[in-house]
């Protein structure tokens, strides 16, 4: 198991520089500079700043400055939105918010996504089976961008339920917001489940169970439903570091101070120090959750061998 860790870590470090790599000569990629624009500084002012930052040296020189000072935890400062904020601060300010309404969404997606993938699966062909793959069908194909405007646009207002900006002390504005955030993945939890556990319920070990005449919920929930969630876990591995991140549309959407908004604030503002920072975060994150996910198999199904099955 270590030495399984071990090789995990070091893939991580390389697909982290791997990361941070294509995202810097991509930014680099793209013509101009962060101040020009419609309403650009005098030219000797923008000289000035691009200087500060060393935005008019050689690209190669600031990929050498910017990943010696990444190898130190110095994710630089923000050279646009944040005037001079260290991109450190900005992420660990924002990311409390994304990672609430993250959490609370991927909660009750996994939550319902399962139990609804059971009922379909144990209701096979039946009309609550047809039903509920007609509803993660439909949550699946809308964007999450349609489904925010949607809940902002009938419940969201003078008279209405919600209110239409976000305020983090009222339990009200997480409501729609992790609604449209954990639709996409509560769908597609259920359909995986649903696929999962048919497969399951026709496992000899199943037929075993109801032979001995166990009760039904127990087969189907302690015996099929353990080796039905081991696909669930390897969906929820990269989605959890997303979801947690803040989704950058919803967030959008409905105004949240939160990494993902803010995330989608830099693009447009072309603020490289944050773009790099966020993406590099949201990369480690991501293979944080994949090895986290790679250790609950072996919580979930003990004869899984992780050292074995990776080499």
């Amino acid at each position: 198991m270590a030495k399984y860790i071990l090789k995990r870590v070091l893939m991580a470090l390389v697909t982290v520089f791997v990361v941070a790599s294509l995202t810097f000569f991509l930014m680099k990629a793209v013509p101009g500079n962060p101040y020009i624009g419609e309403k650009s500084p005098p030219p000797s002012v923008v000289a000035a700043i691009t200087a500060k930052y060393g935005l008019d040296r050689p690209k190669i020189e600031q990929y050498g400055i910017y990943m010696g000072n990444l190898l130190k935890g110095d994710l630089g400062e923000s050279v646009k939105l944040g005037k001079g904020r260290p991109v450190i601060d900005i992420i660990t300010t924002m990311f409390p918010t994304s990672a609430k309404i993250g959490a609370i969404a991927l909660s009750w997606a996994v939550v319902v996504g399962v139990l609804l993938g059971c009922v379909s699966a144990y209701n096979r062909g039946k009309a609550a089976d047809s039903a509920l793959r007609v509803v993660c069908t439909v949550g699946i194909s809308m964007p999450s961008f349609v489904v925010a405007t949607l809940l902002l646009l009938l419940l969201c207002g003078a008279g209405k339920p919600f209110p239409t900006l976000f305020d983090a002390e009222l339990w009200q504005s997480y409501v729609l917001p992790c609604g449209a955030l954990g639709l996409y993945p509560m769908c597609y939890i259920a359909r995986q489940t649903r696929t999962s556990m048919l497969d399951a319920l026709n496992q000899e070990y199943i037929k075993t169970a109801r032979a001995k005449g166990l009760a039904t919920p127990r087969i189907v929930l302690k015996h099929a439903l353990r080796n039905a969630l081991i696909p669930v876990l390897t969906y929820l591995g990269p989605q959890i570091a997303f979801t947690l991140c803040g989704g950058f549309v919803v967030e959008t959407v409905f105004t949240i101070p939160g990494l993902g908004r803010y995330f989608v604030q830099s693009i447009t503002a072309r603020d490289y120090p944050v773009i790099m920072g966020t993406t590099i975060f949201l990369a480690a994150f991501v293979i944080l959750m994949n090895l986290l996910v790679d250790l609950l198999y072996k919580v979930v199904d003990p004869r899984i061998n992780l050292g074995k099955e990776n080499g």
